[in-house]
């Protein structure tokens, strides 16, 4: 690859191939980098994402990467390639890919990880990447290897992507960057004695508790019969996969419709049940609900809104006001619960999850990432039950541990309907109003939630770039251009 000097403007990617590999080539503060043209999480298009304070952003799930390293920023794990670059008689060539070797570091000695899913997982990685030579032990008991867990409600389930495709990383993957996977369930924590008790004792020098949430079941009668699941494993979604129709999905929530959609692309029946008057409305108010809503029905998704299960039968789910639904098998969507006992019993604080710092640490030694975090965002305590989330948070912990702690980034997450995938930024507890900017209908808006004055999150509708712009501008803290930005896009 090779490009004029003069034609390669400050921050705008140009693609492209060296060896028959895509490269994106982007000056940035003046320097010029070479890497790889796919964000490593799903294969997005990076040139067509975000550079900004020598990171490129991918423009589909809000991945980033250090364009000096590599590096990679959650919900990415696995860095980006780099390339050499040289500068001839006024023209950028970009030679072979380059090892990247960060310095060695060897404390903490031994770090254990207790939990398999995003944070734990994202942790591990990003210690090896960062120069870790300790010991790392990740004790995962939930009966695969580790998961790359929002496919389970999405392509997985909808039949569109292979299992390979569902694995966060294998155990031989781990293996092959020394990482000890222990398949057992961690029973308690010695502080004091710095010990992770897992079937045997596990030494620690450093902690990171990841044990993320377990799914709420109802306790209406027939609750407990095989066919009414959960969805938070592999088996989970395996057995959803394989179990016919008609289906019910208890709860409106975003698992819920998730895996509506994605059974409707399997050509089952499918019927919402849920107290809600509209689905979604408490997180993104009722005309984006209603839209959502629409979205679903136009698949051929029914709702049974405003109403609750009374009880479950083995054919049939029978609801609060005395009807009944056909029912060959039942997806409980109804929210999670953290998983905070281990945590408590070791005495950590609690408050509704673990209660840290602004680097995510519980106690001396000690950090907690995730779904179980409690942590300060914005002026508030906040957990946050996001992916994306849990991916940063471990990496976060990861250079924390080195002594190389970092602000923790933005919440993002994404929701996919049928064809249509919202993109959320930033994060609203409760909102005044939610002002829609474009056409929802026509796939092309943001929707600005504002407590007050603020903005505390933004939904993307067909406005990728706009979402990385907003995140970049709630990062820096810069309001003014945070409202230029979702004004100026309507």
């Amino acid at each position: 690859m090779e490009i004029a000097d003069r034609e390669l403007v400050e921050g705008v990617p140009v693609v492209g191939e060296v060896d028959g590999e895509k490269v994106v080539l982007v000056r940035a503060g003046g320097q010029v980098h070479a890497v790889g043209a796919s964000c490593t999480h799903y294969g997005g298009p990076l040139a067509e994402g975000l550079v900004e304070d020598g990171h490129i952003h991918c423009p589909w799930h809000h991945a980033c990467f250090e364009l000096a390293t590599g590096t990679a920023r959650g919900p990415a794990i696995a860095p980006i390639p780099c390339y050499d670059v040289s500068l001839e008689h006024g023209r950028i060539r970009v030679g072979a890919k380059r090892e990247v070797r960060p310095a060695s570091v060897g404390d903490p000695r031994r770090v254990v990880i207790v939990g398999g899913g995003a944070a734990g997982v994202a942790c591990a990685e990003a210690l090896r990447a960062e120069g870790h030579k300790g010991a790392i032990t990740l004790v995962a008991g939930e009966g695969s290897d580790p998961v790359d867990r929002p496919n389970l409600s999405k392509d997985y389930l909808a039949g569109t992507a292979p299992e390979e495709w569902v694995y966060l990383r294998t155990g031989d993957a781990l293996a092959a960057i020394d990482v000890e996977v222990v398949r057992a369930t961690a029973t308690a924590i010695d502080t004091a004695k710095q010990l992770v008790r897992a079937g045997r004792d596990l030494p620690f020098d450093a902690l990171l508790l990841a044990t993320g949430a377990e799914p709420v079941r109802l306790t209406v009668p027939g609750a407990d019969l095989p066919h009414v699941h959960t969805l938070r494993t592999l088996a989970d979604s395996k057995a959803i996969a394989a179990g016919g129709g008609p289906a019910v999905i208890i709860g409106a929530s975003f698992i819920g419709l998730e895996a509506a959609a994605s059974l409707r692309a399997r050509g089952l029946d499918v019927t919402v049940v849920a107290p809600d008057a509209v689905p979604l409305a408490r997180v993104l108010g009722d005309e984006v609900g209603a839209f959502v809503r629409r979205v679903h029905e136009g698949k051929g998704v029914r709702f049974r809104l405003g109403r609750t299960p009374a009880r479950f039968t083995a054919t049939h789910v029978v609801l609060d006001d005395g009807s009944e639904l056909p029912a060959a098998q039942v997806v409980l969507g109804v929210g999670v619960r953290p998983r905070l006992d281990l945590a408590q019993a070791a005495g950590l604080p609690i408050d509704r999850g673990v209660v840290v710092d602004d680097q995510l640490r519980a106690a001396p030694g000690i950090w907690a990432a995730g779904d179980i975090a409690r942590y300060p965002l914005g002026g508030a305590s906040v957990r946050i039950e996001h992916w994306q989330v849990a991916v940063r948070h471990g990496q976060a912990v990861a250079r924390a541990m080195l002594g190389r702690p970092e602000r923790i980034s933005i919440p993002f997450f994404w929701s996919q309907h049928h064809d249509v995938t919202l993109g959320y930024v930033g994060h609203a507890e409760t909102f005044d109003r939610a002002e829609i900017h474009g056409s929802l209908d026509a796939h092309d808006a943001h929707v600005v939630y504002r407590d007050g004055s603020a903005i505390r999150a933004v939904v993307t509708l067909g406005r990728d770039k706009l979402g990385l712009e907003v995140e970049d501008a709630m990062a820096r803290g810069d309001a003014a251009a945070l409202a230029t930005l979702t004004q100026a896009s309507s």
